[in-house]
């Protein structure tokens, strides 16, 4: 219905194309790896990988905060890593061509998915444990191994996954990036903001639209006590509308234009670009 202003993506390509056509685009990601639920086989249980490759998508999160049959999510106490189907899941997508993301799942299921991943492998919106330590964040030995494998951490914009002390510290988020470049190379950063812009007019909007039916309890509620919302006057995202914003704060940092480029989407665009090069399915 927006196609003068909005296009889907399916390869890296499409993506260049459209911003030479003064459009946007959407490269679709799915918040979990689609399984049968059969118990059949690891074949069947996989399938739908293909499946929804053939629908677009082109990168799919190992867990989503919870634990699953892959493995833990970032949310559980227990840290348990993959699980023997998880490592089958692992290959799978690196032989279909979709881009392995951790951004949700727990520590040791992200540096277990970099070991097996013979692709490159992303935490596409996560921050740095050694600068906060926080659920989403990730420690150094993860984000090594997710460089190792070529691919890149995405810092997000959320204030209490940060640290910020207040809505809009963009500096907050460029130290993440910094510590990232410093230590891993600019290779392996991104910015990866998450949480997208408000209007100031939601809330007027949604008084005129009524309340909403009651709901239970979300599953993505399940968090640890303090995990969200630590910093009340931090409590919003600082949205991808600050992104010149982002790009001014590099430079002033004294980032070169190369380096720049790779962080604003040089990576994503060498990563997607390198997953589906090797695909093994035609």
């Amino acid at each position: 219905m927006m196609k003068d202003f909005i296009v889907k993506a399916a390869t890296p390509d499409d993506i260049e194309a459209a911003w030479k056509a003064g459009k946007r685009s959407l490269y679709f990601t799915g918040n979990g790896v689609p399984i049968s639920q059969a118990w059949i086989s690891v074949p069947d249980e996989l399938r739908y990988i293909r499946v929804f490759f053939n629908l677009g998508i082109r990168m799919m999160h190992i867990t989503y905060n919870r634990r699953n049959m892959i493995g833990d999510g970032c949310a559980e106490p227990a840290n348990g890593g993959l699980s023997d189907f998880g490592r089958a899941a692992v290959r799978e997508l690196n032989r279909i061509g979709v881009i392995a993301d951790v951004a949700h799942s727990g520590w040791q299921t992200s540096l277990e998915t970099a070991q097996i991943s013979e692709q490159p492998m992303v935490a596409s919106h996560t921050t740095c444990k050694s600068l906060n330590e926080h659920i989403r964040s990730k420690p150094d030995a993860v984000i090594k191994a997710i460089a190792d494998t070529g691919g890149y951490v995405g810092i997000c914009c959320i204030p209490s996954f940060l640290n910020a002390k207040q809505d809009g510290d963009i500096s907050a988020m460029l130290n993440h990036i910094d510590y990232v470049k410093k230590k891993f190379g600019a290779d392996h950063v991104t910015i990866g903001t998450d949480v997208a812009y408000v209007s100031r007019n939601s809330k007027a909007q949604n008084k005129i639209a009524g309340a909403g039916p009651r709901t239970s309890q979300p599953w993505r509620s399940l968090w640890p006590k303090g995990s969200l919302g630590s910093n009340p006057q931090a409590s919003q995202t600082m949205a991808w509308t600050n992104w010149p914003l982002f790009t001014v704060g590099m430079v002033q940092r004294g980032y070169s234009d190369q380096d720049i480029q790779k962080i604003l989407a040089g990576n994503v665009m060498r990563v997607t670009r390198a997953v589906l090069k090797t695909r093994q399915v035609k």
